[in-house]
């Protein structure tokens, strides 16, 4: 792969993760259905490519690996529930830019709970996406939806950045096919108890934007993502994924007319410009590391 096919391939993953919180408004059904119907979906299309390409299963999965893709696995249903319960009470931009704030918390776990060093430049990027989420939130009244909606989406961050963090720290030696074929099965496990009596319910054309979601905006996508970053650092990739949110607003105002407001959009801004500077500065520190 060339760095410009590795280029087109992570911007492609990016409009495919800004896509996610579309199908969650077009199913119409419960966060936890969407969430173990997704999983499912991904998991098949992942079984069948790993079978295809022989890709080992088991290998490498000892009890404390075993463990780590268990917790990963329940903080990513965690962190899909929440985010599509945002979608559903406050639209997908609103919960897109929540979701937006999971580098933030990535910072505040590894600093509290790995006892990683935090720079002042970290603190400042953390300082800014919390001024932009004050600017996000719609009123500070919980009896107000998108408020409601705005708060399920910073939850869905927080758990998105444990899911990090757990991965980071733990399933490092695995493939990243194992660990998402894994994680995606401990989501179905999870949600499914919850959302069973509901898929009798779906109408044909949720089934479809449920197999697009999982298959496309799940599998294809994390496929994607690696493939890209044999020949791209995680630093540029990252700084590409950031933009996830302006493609989500993006396709949420042509597709359901979900204008954000002003003051949202500069409360957005900030984020995602704190979001790629911090990746600028990881990529630029990562030459001299390697001196």
């Amino acid at each position: 792969m060339t760095r410009k096919s590795a280029l087109i391939s992570i911007h492609l993953a990016a409009v495919l993760f800004g896509l996610t919180g579309i199908f969650g408004e077009l199913i119409q059904g419960p966060a936890s259905l969407i969430t173990a119907g997704r999983a499912a979906f991904a998991v098949l299309s992942l079984l069948v490519f790993m079978r295809w390409q022989g890709l080992p299963l088991w290998r490498g999965i000892d009890g404390r690996s075993a463990l780590a893709l268990i917790g990963a696995g329940l903080m990513l249903a965690i962190h899909w529930v929440t985010f599509f319960i945002s979608v559903k009470v406050s639209g997908v931009a609103i919960a897109t830019l929540g979701f937006a704030s999971f580098p933030a918390f990535i910072t505040l776990t590894e600093w509290l709970v790995l006892r990683e060093r935090v720079t002042r430049t970290e603190w400042l990027i953390l300082l800014l996406v919390s001024t932009g989420l004050v600017l996000v939130t719609p009123s500070f009244d919980f009896r107000d939806e998108a408020t409601i909606g705005l708060a399920w989406a910073i939850a869905s961050g927080l758990s998105f950045a444990l899911f990090t963090v757990i991965n980071r720290k733990a399933a490092a030696h695995l493939s990243a096919y194992q660990v998402a074929g894994w994680e995606n099965l401990i989501v179905v496990l999870a949600t499914l108890p919850f959302s069973l009596g509901e898929f009798g319910g779906l109408a044909a054309t949720d089934w479809l934007w449920l197999a697009l979601l999982g298959i496309f905006c799940t599998a294809l996508s994390h496929f994607l993502l690696v493939s890209s970053l044999v020949v791209l650092n995680a630093r540029s990739a990252g700084i590409v994924i950031a933009l996830e949110p302006v493609y989500a607003i993006a396709f949420a105002a042509a597709l359901f007319a979900q204008y954000p407001g002003v003051r949202a959009l500069i409360g957005g801004a900030i984020m995602i410009g704190a979001i790629v500077w911090s990746g600028l500065r990881s990529a630029e520190r990562s030459p001299r590391k390697a001196q």
